[in-house]
Formats: structure tokens, C-alpha cells, sequence
């Protein structure tokens, strides 16, 4: 097992590239599950999260291979099992992305409940239940949830809280249904739009794009599509706080400045100079004190609950008392129990932790709990005095590929090691 060692108080210049969201990846790749042919996916990151729903894929019938500059290809044109097993889907809670192509290509899902970060309960019922809207009889059977259908039927499906992969599983089941389906108070993160880009690709029908009422004309048949993964918004995100928390000045390369509005918005509160291009983002903080900022996550364009440890580190290093409110995922402060051993201040009320900050943060033994726990451990690693040593790095490489190279880059010391 691998673990990560930071040594702190390194300033940042330079530039770093972003790599391909793997939260728009994940359901794309699930997509081309719905039409036969070969399809094109541009811009795929190579983690632990894409390398498990590849296998899913495998096994369902679809085989690929991967160019040399990342370009994946994926021959869908035998899809002849129905079954994800508990093996892969309980490394990962995105499998169940898998539920609405299976279900609309083959008519039969049977999928094992689904595992990942344990950040919260995350049910899937509103996959389940917007699914069985569109006809879908499902079955719960030692551990899987087993759906079966006709050809699905247009419908109206509501979410009482936008969910982002519930939206995408239901955008997937809808897109062959017979009818129109509306789905309403549908998640809008740009992730979606990513989907719906390479659907309409396909040949779907859909409107509504980027709001919160999608329409979805069902087709008989799609065909396979080219399509390329937006930049990871969390991980320029990441980037842009760990630059604020270290000081310097650093150009975020490949990424979308539009896509991180409530992020930008709190960083030029708390004192940090942002600049951007189409493009590119700079961040640069010169000896500036950090002042501190209140954050309540929410649905895109909220912040960003993947953001939320993150900026919890930079507050521990800011002038005052921050409130950070998190409203996505009732358990998502684990981290804060590995940021005190690192010296920070934080106590928890409730869905907020209450941040007292110019803390002087130290070097420490600590552990990721999750995934952007670990990368909030990052960002505090850098900024701590003396050597931090993060171990369970799996976490970190389920979402962040070559991290400790890119900061390298731009003057961390930052390695890894065996355990």
C-alpha cells in the first residue's frame, strides 16, 4: 500500500494541466452501453474509478483498447450479460450508472448495491424509483437489485433533491423510451451537459441542457458516437486551493474557468487574486493574510460538496472563525479528526464545522478517509511545517492521477512510498 510524504512550507510557481473529469467519464463510458459500433472517448482520465467501470464494461461485452495520447475506444456491438457484480461495483458507487443503459439495450439490470466513499448513505432509490416510472419492475435479491422491463415508456420524473447520477440513469433509460419523458429538478453540473452532448451525439433527443426541466423524446436506436470528457472541475479546484494555501502564483491549465463560479467567488473573498483566460485560471497569493469565509455546499452552481475538506484546510490558516455547512452528505467531516492531528482548530455542530483558524499547522501521520479527504489532507500537507505522511493514498487515486508529480512541478516536495 502506498503512502504519500509532503514536505511543507514550499511556495508554488508554475503551471499545472488538468486531466479529464472522471465524474463526466464515468457516465459516458456507461453510455456506451446503449448502441452497438465503436465509440470514441477523448480525454478520459487513467484512475482507479475508470479502470473499475471498464471492467464492468468487459464484462457485459464490450471490449476497447487505449492509444497511446488516451483516446479509448470501445466496441459496444456485443452487449449479452446483464449482471454487475458485487466484485467491482463494491469498489465503486458509480456502477449503478449502469442500470439505465442495461435497462433500455437489454430490458435486464441486476446490479449488487453499490459500495465507494463512505461519505454518507447515498441511497439509490432515486435511481430505482425514477426507473420504475418508466416501467421497470425491480426485485431486491441477496444483495442486488434486479430490474427487468419491456421496452421503458415516457413519464414524468421528479427529484425532490437533484441528484446528479440519478439524472444521468434516467437521461440514459429515457433516451429509447417510447414517448416523451420530462425529467424535472434534474441536477445541472456540467457533467450532465458532458452526457447529454455525447447522447444528442448518438442520436437522442434532448432539451433543456444546463437547466433544471430536461425533455427527452425517445428514438428507436442510436448509433455509436465520439465524445470528449470535460476537464475535472474538482481537480482544478484542488489545485486553486492548494496554491491559496501555500502561496505563489500558479496557471491552472485545460480546465473551464465557468465551471467553479462559487469557488471563485469565496477565494476572492478570503483575499486570493484570481485571474482567467477561456482556458486557464492563475491563482497567485504573495504574502497576503487569508481571511476567513463561510461555505454552505449545494447543488451545482453551489459549491461543490467534492470541495468542501478542501477549503476546510484553507481555512484553518485564515484570520477568524469560518462556519463550512455541508447539506449534500450527512457524514462527510471524517476528515476533520486528521486535520486536528495536523494541528487545526475545527469543532463539528451539527451538519457545520465551526473552523478558528491561524492555526500553525504541523506535519503529522495521518489517513485519508475518502476521497477529497485525502486531497484536503494534501493541501494542508503543503502548507504545514515540517514532513506530513498520508497514508490509504487508494483514496486519492480513485480521483487524482499523478497528483504528486503535478505539484512537484510546480516546487512541492511531494513523494510516495510503499508502506
Amino acid at each position: 500500500m502506498d503512502k504519500l510524504i509532503i514536505e511543507g512550507g514550499h511556495r508554488l510557481s508554475g503551471e499545472i494541466r488538468v486531466d479529464g473529469a472522471k465524474n463526466a467519464a464515468l457516465p459516458l463510458l456507461a453510455a456506451t452501453l446503449l448502441a452497438p459500433g465503436t465509440h470514441c472517448l477523448v480525454n478520459v482520465p487513467d484512475l482507479r474509478d475508470t479502470r473499475t467501470m471498464l471492467k464492468l464494461l468487459e464484462g457485459f461485452g464490450v471490449s476497447w483498447h487505449r492509444d497511446d495520447d488516451g483516446t479509448l475506444w470501445l466496441n459496444a456491438d456485443t452487449v449479452d450479460n446483464f449482471e454487475a457484480s458485487y466484485e467491482l461495483v463494491k469498489t465503486m458507487r458509480a456502477s449503478v450508472l449502469v442500470l439505465g443503459p442495461l435497462l433500455s439495450r437489454l430490458g435486464r439490470a441486476r446490479v449488487s448495491l453499490p459500495g465507494g466513499c463512505a461519505i454518507g448513505a447515498r441511497p439509490i432509490n432515486f435511481h430505482t424509483a425514477g426507473l420504475a416510472a418508466l416501467g421497470t419492475e425491480f426485485f431486491l435479491d441477496e444483495g442486488y437489485v434486479d430490474g427487468r422491463a419491456q421496452r421503458l415508456s415516457g413519464t414524468t420524473v421528479y427529484f425532490d433533491i437533484p441528484s446528479v447520477t440519478g439524472t444521468e440513469n434516467i437521461l440514459m433509460a429515457a433516451v429509447m423510451a417510447r414517448g416523451t419523458t420530462l425529467i424535472k429538478n434534474a441536477a445541472r453540473e456540467p457533467e450532465i451537459a458532458n452526457l447529454i452532448d455525447m447522447l444528442v451525439n448518438m442520436g437522442a433527443k434532448i432539451s433543456g441542457r444546463d437547466s433544471d426541466i430536461l425533455e427527452v423524446v425517445g428514438v428507436d436506436e442510436l448509433s455509436a458516437a465520439r465524445a470528449a470528457v470535460i476537464p475535472d472541475r474538482i481537480e482544478t479546484g484542488t489545485f486553486m486551493l492548494a496554491a491559496a494555501a501555500v502561496g505563489g502564483e500558479v496557471k491552472i491549465m485545460d480546465c473551464c474557468p465557468g465551471h467553479l463560479p462559487a469557488l471563485t467567488e469565496k477565494l476572492h473573498l478570503a483575499g486570493i487574486d484570481i485571474d482567467h483566460g477561456d482556458d486557464w485560471i492563475g491563482v497567485r497569493r504573495n504574502g497576503s493574510e487569508l481571511k476567513a469565509v463561510d461555505v454552505k455546499t449545494m447543488p451545482y452552481p453551489g459549491f461543490p460538496t467534492d470541495l468542501q475538506a478542501q477549503f476546510m484546510a484553507l481555512m484553518t490558516m485564515a484570520r477568524g472563525t469560518s462556519i463550512i455547512t455541508e447539506t449534500i452528505f450527512e457524514n462527510r467531516f471524517m476528515h476533520v479528526a486528521e486535520l486536528r492531528r495536523l494541528g487545526a482548530d475545527i469543532s463539528i455542530d451539527g451538519h457545520s464545522a465551526v473552523v478558528r483558524g491561524n492555526s500553525n499547522l504541523h506535519g503529522a501521520h495521518v489517513m485519508a478517509t475518502d476521497l477529497r479527504a485525502s486531497a484536503s489532507l494534501v493541501v494542508a500537507g503543503l502548507a504545514a511545517s515540517g514532513i506530513t505522511e498520508i497514508s490509504r493514498l487508494y483514496h486519492l487515486d480513485r480521483g487524482y492521477s499523478r497528483l504528486e508529480e503535478k505539484l512537484c512541478r510546480v516546487g512541492a516536495k511531494v513523494r510516495r512510498e510503499r508502506e
